[in-house]
């Protein structure tokens, strides 16, 4: 029970270093945005830094070229191609056949509904960044945690699952413990890791405790995209995945490389 978080911060790479320091040099659990970068450089992690890349900066200006399209609003209408963005007016709205804005612009109901999406479509293994890594040591101690730089297109001012604490990570010594990655706005209102790590608890074996966590989520938002592994504390693992194939890696006591193990969405 012992958590760190940041979120929100810039200017900073070692973000999960800086969540370890806010675990062991405050009795808080979630820092944000510039005051989680000073509190990170205070602490002495080096910075600030440009983390920007060429290849980020060249997506940026595609996508400012492309009226900021794709993104994650919905039942909005942009001004201009980047907006501001003005909300839809009513639910009664989408069912018409126009909005007017104060423009007087007349945009049609298929534009309407273009922006109100779920941002699934935006997560794939091809954009996705996260790390999430458990780990038990020779005393049995587990630690878990989790790095991301978050949906590609966000929002500004987005925090996604990565520092919610369980969802995206969550270790128990007397359970086990989970990582998770994928359509983080929608997995987090799940808590998908603690719910893991409680099926475990009770008895589950890692793989239906990782499958039930999954199946949870795809009742209720069946165009999901995400995937979790499960560890309970004998080091057994597993791992479950909807709407994409998952990938990862294990390496134990008496190994001599990382072994790879790969998750179908129908072993689920």
């Amino acid at each position: 029970m012992e958590v760190g978080a940041v979120a929100s911060m810039q200017f900073v790479k070692g973000a999960i270093r800086a969540a370890k320091l806010v675990s062991e040099y405050t009795q808080h659990t979630l820092l944000v945005g510039n005051r989680a970068s000073t509190f990170a450089l205070s602490m002495g992690l080096p910075g600030p830094t440009n983390l920007s890349s060429p290849e980020s900066l060249e997506k940026w200006a595609k996508w400012k070229q492309n009226n900021c399209e794709p993104n994650f609003r919905k039942n909005v209408i942009p001004v201009n191609g980047c907006g501001p963005y003005r909300p839809v007016i009513g639910v009664s709205d989408l069912q018409k056949n126009y909005y007017a804005c104060d423009n007087k612009e007349t945009i049609d109901r298929g534009s309407i509904l273009a922006n109100a999406n779920t941002g699934s479509e935006h997560i794939s293994r091809h954009n996705h960044d996260t790390i999430s890594m458990a780990v038990i040591d020779k005393l049995g101690h587990i630690a878990v945690g989790t790095s991301t730089n978050g949906a590609t297109f966000k929002i500004p001012g987005r925090v996604g699952d990565g520092p919610i604490a369980g969802s995206s990570a969550y270790a128990d010594q007397e359970a086990g413990a989970c990582g998770a990655t994928g359509d983080g706005d929608v997995m987090m209102r799940f808590l998908p890791c603690y719910q893991v790590v409680e099926s475990m608890r009770q008895g589950m074996t890692p793989k239906d405790a990782a499958v039930d966590a999954i199946s949870r989520i795809k009742r209720k938002y069946p165009d999901f995209v995400g995937a979790l592994f499960a560890l309970n504390v004998q080091g057994v693992h597993s791992g479950a995945c909807h709407g994409w194939t998952f990938q990862y890696s294990v390496r134990s006591e008496g190994m001599e490389d990382v072994e790879v193990y790969t998750v179908h969405p129908e072993d689920n």
